[in-house]
Formats: structure tokens, C-alpha cells, sequence
């Protein structure tokens, strides 16, 4: 129900002053001149109210400074103007969403008075699926299936190498939420980014070489600013996806850029610091944000996959090294922390990362919530976990002799059977299917797909692959020093994540 205008502005002004003594004084002032740019940018300055702006807000530390400073805006040009633009807060929800970040995100709105405000409209994007937000609202077990099987899939070509593994098809999903929500209704008029104006210009450079280079050939790309840019993404997705599930999986992975061609980007960049060190009295003290152990993974507060990432090391010095899952958990956490530094995160959040990992049962205590939180948000058992880092089915099941050897004696003198059941689509062996895709987490046609399919070995030439076209250039990735046998050399390997 629209609030009375005297109530409306009452409402109003209590969520300033409060915000206002929330935020910085200096804070507050960037608010001021930022408004004084994005007057001189919307469509119709005569009537404020009729302006919609975007936010995306996925529930993160960065994210949540943005949607302040840019409810300050709306106030700001309410209180000097008596009328103020609509602003739209879109939000994408994947598998590795924890209810912790859709209960940061609660606090956050109720902090910032936005849900009963009839000008802030609170979107949540399921997929291609669009609703209001609620914070008890369950995940939709179709966006769960396909974030797991993309997970799958992926991982089996990579050796479950983080950033390939959870995040390629992550990001296309949150630039198609981008699409959605700006075509949702009646569209918007302005998305808001952190980003400068040459970040994004090196984006969209970027989105043009990548398209170029793996994108069906012949695609025509229309539209201009925005929709164009989607286009070119949808066109990524399209060969990037069929390069990992087939074709036949492609249609609900596109990526939407139907959207208004009015839509235009606007940064805050140039007026407001960034960094949450500046903000963490506001984060903590005034939105309520809670860095949650699954939920807050290193260089992530939005998304617990990362912990998933750190889980997976471990296993794999465990069972493919034959090492202990401790050393491998701590070669993940040195260099996640070297990401954290890099990208200057507060030192409080860095200490605070580190020391989760270094108590003396901190290797048990992570181990069992990483499981835990694989088991309960994608249904992933440490069986299915392990045969993803040895990928034993992708590039003619080259490591399945080893791989069944090690983790499954009992079918070690298959081989050659279920070489043939994964090469013939036509034979048939309900027996040995049952088993691969209880060890797997996938079906048999999926596990063909991945004996078609190459293998990704960091550091191999691999020019075409969809998969390392995406990586190029990717910065969460270093060269560590390890041993791939417990009394073996030391030796170069490169790992990827977050």
C-alpha cells in the first residue's frame, strides 16, 4: 500500500538522518555531487519520479556500500526536490547463495527503510524467473539443477580448477540477471556500477574479442550500448555451453538482451571510495552484515563456493596425491589469502580469514562444513567430490584405468566395458550405469558428452577451448609450489579461485 505523502516524506527523512549518521560526513558529500551528475543524465529531469535506476545487489560486502550511496542519492533529491527517481534493486540468486546472504541482504533493505517505500522496487532473479524479493523465499530447484550440473561438467574437463569450475557459468548467469531485470515491467534508464568508465570500456573490449574468437561464426549482433553488449555475451554462452553440455542444453542458458534501448550505464565511481575498510562501522553496525562462515569464503561475502573450491584441494592432495587433505587445504588457503591482499582487502577481514583455517581442528571443522554445504546445496557426496578432481571420463576416459584403480578396485577390470558403453551410444548396460553414475553425479548421456570433449590441463596449449578463451587473462589464478606424491619433488602447479 502507497504511503500518504506527509507519511512519505516522514518516512523519508527518518531514513535519512539515520542513514546520514551512519555514513561518513564525506560519504554524504560524494552522495551530494554524484546527484548533480545523474540530474544531468536522466531522461526527464522535469519529472523526477518517472526516472527508474538499477542496482545490482547481490548480497556482497562491495555491493552493499553501492546500494547506500545510492539510496543517499534517492533521498538527497527527495529532500531538495520533493520527489525523487524509482530505483529498481535486483539481486541474482544461484545454488551458492547461503541463506546467510539472503538474510544480509533482509537487514540491509530494513536498515535502508527500502521495502516500504513505494518509489525502491526489490527484485529477485531466479534464473530467467522473476520475483519479488523475500528473504524465506526456498531456492528453485531448477536453477539448483543446472548451477550443479554446470559444475559437473565443467569440473570433469578441469579437474575441478576453481575459477572454471564454479564461476564461468556463474558470471554468464549474473549478466543475463543483468538483462532480465533491466527488462523486467517497463525496463530502467540507468544500471549503477562501481566500475570507471575505463574499466568498462576494457569490459566491452573484452566481451568483442571473446565473442570474435569462440562465438558461432555468422551470428549477427544487434541493438547498441547495452543490449548490444548482452548480445554479444548470449553469443558467448551459446558456443560455451555447447561446448560443455551439447547443444540440445543450450536454449535456457541463453543470455537475454532484449532490453530498452534507452538503458544506459552510470559510475559512482569517480565520487566515493570503494574499498570496504572505508565502510566496515557501516556494513556491520548500521546494514547488519554478517561475514558468515560459508557465506564470507575469502574473497567472496556473497557466495559460499569458494569453501567448495578450498574442499576440493584437499581432497585432491588427499586422494590423487596421496598426501594429507590438511597440506592441500593449506596450499588453497595461502593462495586465496594472496588474493585477498591483492585485491586490498582489510587486513581485520584477511586476519580474520586466515585465522579460521589455522586452529588447531580448523582442517576437521572446514572439511565437515564444506561437505556438509555440498550435500545440502547441490547434492554432491565426497564420492562424487573425489571423482571430480581426477576427471576420469573427458578426452576418451584417458584417466579412468587410474582413477577406478585407486577409488574403485572393484571395477578396475572394466575398463575396456565402460570405455564402450561411454563410445556407443547405442549399447547398453544398466549394471555398470548404475555404478558410473552413482561415482559420478551424472548420467550416462552426460558422461558421453564428456568422453567426446578435451581435457583442460593448465599450462598446455589450448587454443579454441571455450573453456580457457573464458580464463584468458583471468587475474584469481597463481602458480603454487607443490608435491604430487608424498615423497616426490617439488614442483610447479597452477590453481585458479576466489
Amino acid at each position: 500500500m502507497r504511503l500518504l505523502s506527509t507519511d512519505l516524506a516522514t518516512a523519508r527523512d527518518d531514513a535519512f538522518q539515520t542513514l546520514r549518521v551512519a555514513m561518513s560526513a564525506t560519504n554524504m558529500e560524494e552522495a551530494a555531487r554524484c546527484c548533480a551528475r545523474l540530474l544531468d543524465v536522466l531522461p526527464d529531469r522535469e519529472n523526477l519520479h518517472r526516472n527508474r535506476v538499477m542496482v545490482a545487489y547481490g548480497g556482497g560486502k562491495d555491493s552493499s556500500y553501492t546500494l547506500a550511496f545510492v539510496r543517499a542519492m534517492q533521498l538527497l533529491l527527495f529532500r531538495e526536490h520533493g520527489t525523487t527517481f524509482q530505483m529498481r534493486v535486483a539481486t541474482n540468486r544461484h545454488a551458492g547463495m547461503p541463506r546467510a546472504v539472503m538474510e544480509n541482504i533482509d537487514r540491509a533493505y530494513q536498515a535502508l527503510q527500502l521495502a516500504d517505500d513505494p518509489d525502491c522496487e526489490l527484485l529477485l532473479i531466479d534464473g530467467n524467473e522473476v520475483s519479488a524479493f523475500d528473504v524465506d523465499s526456498p531456492q528453485r530447484e531448477h536453477v539448483v539443477r543446472r548451477n550443479r550440473l554446470d559444475i559437473l561438467m565443467t569440473g570433469h574437463r578441469t579437474f575441478a580448477d576453481g575459477r572454471p569450475t564454479f564461476c564461468n557459468a556463474c558470471n554468464l548467469s549474473v549478466i543475463n540477471s543483468f538483462g532480465v531485470a533491466a527488462a523486467h515491467g517497463d525496463g530502467a534508464d540507468l544500471i549503477i556500477t562501481g566500475d570507471s568508465q575505463d574499466e568498462q570500456r576494457q569490459y566491452s573490449a573484452w566481451v568483442s574479442r571473446l565473442s570474435r574468437r569462440i562465438a558461432p561464426s555468422g551470428k549477427n549482433v544487434s541493438g547498441t550500448g547495452f543490449g548490444r553488449l548482452l548480445s554479444h555475451v548470449d553469443g558467448i554462452a551459446q558456443s560455451y555451453f555447447t561446448d560443455i553440455h551439447g547443444p540440445e542444453a543450450v536454449e535456457e542458458r541463453r543470455v537475454t538482451s532484449d532490453v530498452p534501448e534507452r538503458m544506459r550505464f552510470f559510475s559512482i565511481y569517480s565520487e566515493t571510495a570503494y574499498r570496504a575498510g572505508d565502510h566496515m562501522s557501516l556494513l556491520t553496525d548500521f546494514l547488519g552484515f554478517a561475514f558468515d562462515d560459508v557465506a564470507f569464503s575469502f574473497t567472496e561475502s556473497d557466495c559460499g563456493n569458494p569453501a567448495l573450491m578450498a574442499h576440493l584441494r584437499g581432497l585432491k592432495c588427499e586422494r590423487v596425491y596421496k598426501r594429507s587433505y590438511d597440506e592441500g587445504l593449506a596450499e588453497y588457503v595461502d593462495f586465496a589469502l594472496g588474493l585477498m591482499r591483492e585485491k586490498d582487502f582489510p587486513p581485520e577481514l584477511v586476519e580474520h580469514m586466515r585465522a579460521r583455517y589455522d586452529s588447531p581442528d580448523a582442517a576437521t571443522r572446514m572439511r565437515r562444513a564444506a561437505a556438509d554445504y555440498a550435500m545440502e546445496t547441490f547434492g554432491l557426496t565426497e564420492e562424487q567430490l573425489v571423482c571430480l578432481v581426477y576427471s576420469p571420463f573427458a578426452e576418451k576416459a584417458v584417466g579412468l584405468a587410474q582413477f577406478l584403480e585407486n577409488e574403485h578396485p572393484a571395477l578396475a577390470g572394466q575398463v575396456d566395458a565402460i570405455q564402450a558403453l561411454l563410445a556407443n551410444d547405442s549399447l547398453e548396460d544398466a549394471r555398470l550405469t548404475v555404478d558410473l553414475c552413482r561415482i559420478s553425479g551424472l548420467e550416462l548421456p552426460q558422461l558421453r558428452v564428456l568422453h567426446g570433449r578435451s581435457l583442460r590441463r593448465p599450462g598446455r596449449d589450448a587454443q579454441g577451448e571455450a573453456i580457457d578463451a573464458v580464463l584468458a587473462g583471468d587475474p584469481h589464478k597463481a602458480v603454487i609450489r607443490t608435491r604430487h606424491a608424498p615423497g616426490g619433488p617439488n614442483t610447479l602447479e597452477q590453481i585458479s579461485g576466489r
